[in-house]
């Protein structure tokens, strides 16, 4: 094993036990919602509570107990560099708006990169206890079982995932939509990109697909969907690139050609 492995293994089992502890404060908060005070970000749709604050601490301070030279951006309390060349990024509960509305679909998304490449992703889905995990060269899981993607599953016999979020307009949302139907596709919308992106690498999605997305929620994705099989648009991740948002698609292998081309063919459409 060389040092870099040994490194990626040594993230990748503090970011699996992380996410259990994060998970279990997470799902704390959930069964007692009614006490949280909900405010709104940039917009009304757009919220945030003292649940995914004290998520993040958590997740802030352990790491920099066990790994102090490693980076930590968080949705929460943003970027502190590192030096050791790995970074951590973390979204502690990705689909609030499910989480504050009573519905089981969030999850609190773990990854962390290496040279600018998602190198672990761990996803955990508390009301559904299940645990997803990936690591490079290692493969992905979901509660222990491997995962593996399959190449029958296509746009026309499975779901495409969607996001949208007021960072882009609903003319382009409903292009992206009407082409996906025109290929014959259906899709779905569940609140959780991070969440979307593990259903993905499990086979459950096809593909997922959102024109702005923040590197939170989909890193951890990343690493599921390549280590299942399956393939990712490159995110820029360096500087400050990793500090706003960019187009993510990630998909099987058999969807993926179609998906790129609804990506590029509505951001021609809609330019300007």
């Amino acid at each position: 094993m060389t040092t870099h492995d040994s490194a990626i293994e040594a993230r990748f089992a503090l970011a699996k036990s992380l996410a259990a502890e994060a998970g279990a404060l997470a799902l704390d908060y959930f069964n007692k919602r009614e006490t949280l005070v909900i405010e709104t970000k940039r917009d009304l749709q757009d919220v945030v509570s003292i649940a995914d604050r004290n998520v993040e601490t958590l997740l802030r301070e352990k790491v920099a107990k066990a790994l102090p030279d490693d980076g930590f951006l968080g949705e929460e309390y943003g970027y502190q560099e590192g030096n050791s060349g790995y970074t951590w990024v973390v979204d502690p509960i990705d689909g609030t708006a499910p989480f504050v509305n009573g519905m089981p679909s969030w999850c609190v998304s773990i990854a962390v990169l290496h040279d600018n490449i998602p190198v672990v992703g761990v996803i955990q889905v508390p009301c559904e206890n299940e645990l997803y995990t990936s690591a490079k060269g290692l493969g992905a899981s979901l509660n222990g079982k491997p995962l593996v993607l399959d190449p029958s599953r296509t746009i026309q016999n499975a779901l495409t995932g969607i996001g949208c979020n007021n960072y882009v307009t609903p003319e382009r949302v409903g292009a992206v939509v009407t082409a996906l139907l025109g290929m014959g596709g259906n899709f779905i919308r569940n609140g959780s990109g991070a969440l979307m992106l593990a259903y993905v690498a499990a086979g459950r999605l096809v593909g997922y697909y959102e024109p702005y997305m923040r590197a939170w929620d989909c890193m951890a994705g990343f690493c599921l969907v390549k280590e299942a099989g399956g393939d990712f648009m490159p995110f820029p991740c360096k500087g400050e690139d990793l500090l706003v948002g960019h187009p993510v698609l990630a998909s099987n292998r058999s969807a993926y050609a179609e998906l790129l081309k609804i990506h590029r063919d509505v951001e021609q459409e809609t330019a300007g």
